[in-house]
């Protein structure tokens, strides 16, 4: 019995220890980087990465950076898992940017009911955005779904003009997808009302790096870029719901 109090003990103690010296392994890394680089003044998080004596230090939501335990040398780039033939960088920063579907502010965006609405939807797009308009053609072809649109006006000016007509309009559904199929202009005559909305997706994309457009939203948080196909999308809508 002693015995084996005395071997909890020394695993208990070994414990502390090794918390003890990752947190001053930690205030070490954040001290010499901030120290020598201002934008690590503030850094989001520190951790362990897979490969002995490197850590991840990750700033502004989702940018990863390596570093070693005195925080002295830094690495920018993807680490690879040359076993699993897999980029763990790429992994963990999908990871970071996973939107939970109930969290989004669906008040800031308006819907497309098809069919019986059942499946569920969001995307962020860009009026001026050509591959939206490639996006929007094929998604015509995915039927029982409801769609979260999120006017995300990040291509410039013009692109402010044309969302904020939209987001004014009486139908905005029906504006936007006149425009985006026909290049049918908005009635500008009734551009007048509150679109801090659109404001307010620029905030929340820049937050969850949305970088590009258009960028789908499925229910069990993953997110693609880009347009693709009708069916990717009814593939990934069916794992979603699975």
């Amino acid at each position: 019995m002693t015995f084996a109090r005395t071997l909890l003990a020394a695993a208990f103690g070994a414990t502390l220890i090794a918390s003890f010296h990752a947190q001053a392994g930690e205030a070490e890394i954040r001290k010499n980087l901030a120290a020598q680089i201002p934008q690590f003044a503030k850094i989001d998080e520190i951790s362990k990465s897979p490969v002995a004596g490197l850590y991840e230090v990750r700033i502004n939501g989702t940018e990863i950076f390596y570093t070693d335990e005195q925080g002295n040398y830094l690495l920018q780039g993807s680490l690879i898992d040359v076993k699993a033939r897999k980029d763990l960088t790429a992994a963990r920063i999908e990871k970071l940017s996973e939107v939970a579907f109930d969290k989004l502010p669906v008040q800031d965006a308006f819907k497309i009911v098809r069919g019986n609405g059942k499946r569920k939807l969001a995307v962020f797009e860009d009026p001026n955005c050509g591959y939206c308009k490639q996006f929007e053609r094929d998604l015509k072809n995915v039927d029982n779904v409801t769609i979260y649109l999120f006017l995300y006006p990040v291509l410039g000016p013009d692109s402010t003009v044309k969302a904020r007509n939209i987001w004014c309009s009486k139908d905005k559904a029906k504006a936007w997808n006149d425009w985006m199929a026909s290049e049918v202009r908005p009635d500008t005559a009734a551009a007048s009302c509150d679109v801090t909305a659109l404001q307010r997706n620029i905030d929340f994309g820049r937050k969850y790096n949305i970088t590009g457009t258009p960028t789908l939203i499925f229910t069990n948080g993953t997110r693609t870029p880009g347009a693709i196909p009708a069916a990717q999308v009814e593939k990934q809508l069916a794992a979603a719901a699975s």
